[in-house]
């Protein structure tokens, strides 16, 4: 009897000397469709005495014969069985020797539209095994994804020896799954199980139980492949208890190598196999997987090395951009460095006097009177008095006096008489016993007490009450102290430094200041000029207070360019050093490599100073021409420019890219020539 096959557009013809013919999609079926639509056992054919018939097993899709949904029928030569996809005929007066067939009718019809022509079984599994080795020769060239590459590999494998599960395992240095199945000491697999696929392309689970630990062990020792028709009585595996436990029948492993014929190391196996049905391969089968495994082990091998170097060319890239992160780093730290030694060198080039006063920053003609003052008041030891407005570094000048004293030794402590109520402030200045108020349930030295023998900064004294004045003169007159609800008086050896944005002389006048007290604490006095006195000190300020902003925000600093300096420098800052302080710390933030002039404040960029001859539009409101917009530019620029070159003519014409001479023409013009000017240090 013979039976052509037409699938897909794939014919197959058979000849079967068999009274039972079984069809379906599972593997022990005489024949085997691939179709979802045919049951595992579909339907059969069977002989017996009253002729052929063909019999449904009770499949969901059913078996059509003659265009008729049958389930037991019988079946005549040249008959057609319409099953899933599948079109089965018979024909029971085929000759031997592999001739071809006529048919005719209904069959004919059938073969007519696939447009086949009629091969026999053998050369037509070849041409099938071409066209399958072929498609997968062109999926190991395309694919350079390693999983999607070795899937594709099991696959064809699969299709073309139709085995029923399939394996590919590689060596790679990672850890290895047991196989508690074989006898041979329970060993790990040599190999690791990379790809696991049944027939109909899906994964296996727990793929390392399901093969032979001892087949793949063989093969990669050996170095050959492997063929058995029936693993289960082959005297090669007796003992390996995984062919056992398995039921294993039809199995194939070859090896995948570098170059195996000189003596290059097994990379890993393929490995194929068959449950069922033994003698299932046959040596063309496993010559088949031999070359597959062939163009496998170049697939592989050139998948890997352009994995290699995709990960080597990402690597390269990564540090690329790690370089440019880390010279931009450096550039920012070289710029905030040359920042600092900018600083420096302003500090070293100027007369600061015989103390360090590195803390309080600027090169003004006023602050340098300041620090002429602290020479003298330092080699003394009596109270000072430091005036000046909010923020512009009372508490500076106070540290600056001590710590360059004879009393740097001992401590600095300081109090704003401004920020406590009477009945604190008493406390914190003179202490307090144990349980002399609610709340005190401990003793506490008061700050009189912990200065003893360095100095007591009181900052905003001018804002203390008359009574709190009173209690103060008298630890002054007395030189002794007494805490709150204790008789024990303390001999204090302070060094009072007062502060006051108020005038003093003024409040003592109008009798909200005690004289007594103004003469205790104002022996000696510092004046401080406020921000706007001193212009010059603004770029240096502003890049000083910048670099610590950068530095406390973990940020690099910007760079502050010359017309920003300009804005800068023109603005009265009424909360003097406090309020640039603020500015710096905000432009930290908000700029990024450079600060523009849309990063200031508004207040900045709209006030212009007070000195100023002409009235800004901002100011006033009114539009000006565009001469006096350039000609309040200009003089800004030149103002800015002798801010940032401390008074130096020559190197401020030459930031401005004009001659001495000219500069000197437009100081004059703008009256911004002073009558202390000195020429320059650095002329020729």
């Amino acid at each position: 009897m013979k039976i052509t096959v037409v699938e897909d557009g794939v014919r197959t013809d058979l000849e079967l000397e068999r009274s039972v013919v079984t069809i379906g999609r599972a593997l022990d079926n005489d024949i085997r469709l691939a179709s979802s639509q045919v049951s595992r056992h579909h339907c059969r054919i069977e002989t017996d005495s009253d002729g052929v018939w063909a019999l449904d097993l009770g499949s969901s899709n059913g078996t059509m014969l003659r265009g008729q949904r049958i389930t037991r029928s019988p079946l005549e030569s040249g008959d057609l069985l319409k099953i899933g996809r599948a079109t089965i005929t018979v024909d029971f007066a085929t000759p031997r020797g592999g001739e071809t067939q006529r048919l005719d009718g209904a069959a004919a019809a059938a073969l007519a539209e696939v447009g086949l022509q009629t091969l026999t079984g053998e050369a037509q599994r070849e041409r099938e095994n071409l066209r399958v080795f072929a498609r997968l020769t062109r999926e190991l060239v395309r694919e350079s994804d390693v999983t999607r590459l070795l899937r594709a590999i099991v696959d064809g494998a699969l299709l073309l020896v139709r085995a029923e599960r399939g394996f590919l395992l590689l060596d790679e240095a990672l850890p290895m799954a047991v196989d508690a199945a074989d006898s041979e000491g329970a060993q790990p697999l040599p190999l690791k199980v990379r790809i696991a696929r049944s027939h109909d392309r899906e994964d296996i689970p727990i793929p390392t139980s399901r093969l032979s630990g001892g087949i793949v062990r063989s093969v990669q020792d050996s170095r050959t492949p492997l063929l058995s028709v029936d693993a289960e009585r082959d005297p090669r595996f007796s003992g390996m208890a995984s062919v056992e436990d398995l039921r294993l029948r039809s199995v194939m492993c070859v090896p995948l190598a570098t170059s195996l014929e000189r003596g290059g190391r097994v990379e890993g196996v393929l490995y194929v196999d068959n449950r069922l049905q033994e003698s299932a391969f046959g040596p063309e089968d496993l010559e088949l997987l031999r070359l597959v495994a062939d163009q496998a082990s170049l697939a592989i091998r050139n998948a890997r090395q352009l994995s290699e170097l995709r990960e080597r060319a990402e690597r390269l890239s990564a540090s690329g951009r790690k370089i440019e992160l880390l010279n931009e780093q450096l550039g920012r730290k070289v710029r905030d460095r040359d920042s600092e030694l900018a600083v420096v060198r302003q500090e070293l080039g100027r007369e600061r006097g015989r103390y360090d006063y590195t803390a309080i920053v600027g090169a003004s003609s006023g602050l340098r009177r300041v620090f002429q003052q602290l020479d003298r008041i330092i080699e003394s030891d009596l109270p000072v008095l430091v005036q000046g407005e909010s923020g512009t570094g009372k508490e500076l000048i106070a540290r600056a006096i001590h710590f360059n004293g004879a009393r740097k030794d001992k401590a600095f402590v300081s109090e704003n008489c401004a920020a406590l109520p009477d009945t604190l402030l008493e406390s914190e200045l003179f202490g307090h016993a144990r349980g002399a108020f609610t709340g005190a349930h401990r003793a506490k030295k008061g700050l009189l007490e912990q200065a003893d023998g360095g100095t007591l900064f009181l900052d905003e004294i001018g804002d203390m009450s008359s009574e709190m004045q009173k209690k103060l003169l008298r630890v002054l007159q007395e030189g002794e102290v007494r805490a709150i609800g204790s008789e024990e008086r303390v001999k204090v050896d302070v060094r009072i430094i007062a502060a006051s944005h108020r005038n003093l002389e003024q409040l003592v006048r109008e009798g909200r200041f005690r004289e007594d007290l103004y003469y205790r604490v104002h022996v000696l006095k510092v004046e401080l000029p406020p921000l706007r006195e001193r212009r010059e000190d603004i770029p240096l300020l502003a890049e000083a207070l910048l670099t610590r902003a950068a530095r406390e925000t973990n940020r690099p600093a910007a760079i502050l360019p010359r017309e920003v300096l300009a804005a800068l420098a023109a603005y009265d800052w009424p909360g003097n050093v406090r309020e640039l302080e603020n500015e710096m710390r905000r432009l930290a933030v908000l700029a990024g490599d450079e600060v523009r002039l849309e990063h200031l404040s508004p207040a900045v960029l709209e006030r212009r100073p007070a000195a100023a001859g002409a009235t800004s539009a901002s100011a006033t409101g009114d539009v000006g021409s565009i001469r006096d917009a350039v000609a309040d530019l200009e003089r800004r620029s030149i103002e800015a420019a002798l801010a940032s070159c401390s008074g130096n003519k020559s190197r401020a014409a030459k930031q401005l890219g004009i001659s001495r001479f000219a500069l000197q023409r437009k100081l004059d013009k703008y009256g911004l020539a002073s009558p202390d000017d000195s020429e320059d240090s650095d002329e020729p």
